[in-house]
């Protein structure tokens, strides 16, 4: 995701855990009832999880490790509110615990509240100064708050010029930028008189032995031999850095984009596997929801996945792209090699998305 995005997409904070790294600190060791409702929640079966867990604390109202894992069941039921006051009572009575901070953070974060999630991260770095994800986290939660000063600068005044340019800088890493403000004071160079030469005073020839051939000189003896000396038109030329071809790059960026979506089916990272994805794409089912749930469902079910690419064939055409493609997909249930076809259509942050996938 960009930097800029709308706050209505999912928040790009390392996402709720289902493992006990969210307890660090606790002493306590997982028990087997516990395990059990993990393994539900981590299969994709969010209800029967909480149902679980809350039979379970009919038993142990003030549990720790179940509360943790009701907070998570009913954020993965979008019940955020819900959520949010499972983890602060968790915060309440053990503030010990840096995990239901993190958890809490992400809430808000996926709310858009940068500002409440900062304070939780914090919060969760000063009761463990090594917790990384929560570093992390907060890199992200600074870089959304960054996006949103600049935006309300640009917004406030918008006759200052410096804003446009630092934000285009931002939204196009991959093309060069150039400040169009630079040209003035060169045109103006341009258009104004040259000065008068000084009168020189003519001196009899004198011959001159040729010079000697020398070796290639050091590019650091080249760059301090320019100051004193003009440079030929030819060398200047050869100095100019290469143009890169748009049509490359783009092809560069759809690859990239392939493999970035290769490595988190791997990862079974679900929030980078959906983007990788067109918002429209439903792929066989009747709505978006319905695919999302049922590739959940598969790809969390699995112990581990391997998902390589090789062969990739990329055309693009202005904001489409079609990929061609060899895949060789392996889990601990299956492991099969097939061809594959994707268009892929640029948005508009510059991101390739997939539109469509068929196997060939």
């Amino acid at each position: 995701m960009t930097l800029f995005t709308a706050v209505t997409t999912p928040f790009s904070l390392r996402s709720i855990c289902l493992g006990a790294a969210l307890l660090m600190g606790s002493a306590l060791v997982l028990a087997d009832e516990v395990s059990d409702v993990q393994a539900i929640l981590a299969s994709g079966k969010s209800a029967e999880g909480l149902k679980k867990v809350d039979q379970l604390l009919i038993a142990k109202p003030d549990d720790p490790r179940l509360l943790l894992q009701r907070g998570i069941a009913l954020s993965l039921l979008n019940r955020q509110a819900e959520a949010i006051a499972v983890f602060q009572k968790l915060i309440d009575k053990h503030p010990e615990l840096p995990g239901p901070y993190n958890n809490l953070a992400v809430l808000y974060g996926n709310k858009g509240d940068y500002e409440k999630a900062r304070q939780a991260l914090e919060l969760a770095i000063r009761t463990n100064p090594t917790y990384a994800t929560a570093f992390q986290n907060l890199g992200d939660v600074y870089a959304r708050l960054a996006g949103q000063a600049y935006k309300k600068a640009l917004a406030l005044d918008k006759s200052d010029g410096n804003l446009p340019l630092k934000l285009a800088v931002v939204q196009n890493v991959f093309e060069a930028s150039v400040d169009p403000r630079a040209a003035k004071p060169q045109a103006a160079l341009a258009a104004a008189p040259a000065p008068a030469p000084a009168p020189v005073a003519v001196a009899k020839p004198v011959a001159v032995p040729p010079a000697p051939k020398l070796a290639s000189a050091p590019a650091v003896a080249l760059a301090a031999s320019a100051v004193a000396q003009p440079v030929p038109a030819a060398v200047v030329a050869k100095a100019e850095p290469a143009r890169v071809d748009p049509a490359e790059q783009d092809k560069q960026l759809v690859e990239k984009a392939m493999r970035d979506w290769a490595k988190a089916w791997s990862s079974r990272n679900m929030v980078a596997y959906y983007d990788a994805y067109a918002p429209d794409f439903k792929g066989k089912s009747a709505s978006r929801k319905a695919w999302e749930q049922e590739r959940r469902d598969r790809i969390t079910g699995k112990k581990k996945i391997n998902v390589s690419l090789s062969d990739l064939r990329v055309k693009v055409n202005g904001n489409k792209a079609s990929v061609r493609l060899r895949q060789d997909y392996n889990s601990d249930a299956l492991s099969v090699k097939s061809s594959k076809n994707f268009e892929l259509v640029k948005n508009k942050a510059g991101d390739w998305q997939i539109t469509q996938e068929a196997s060939s």
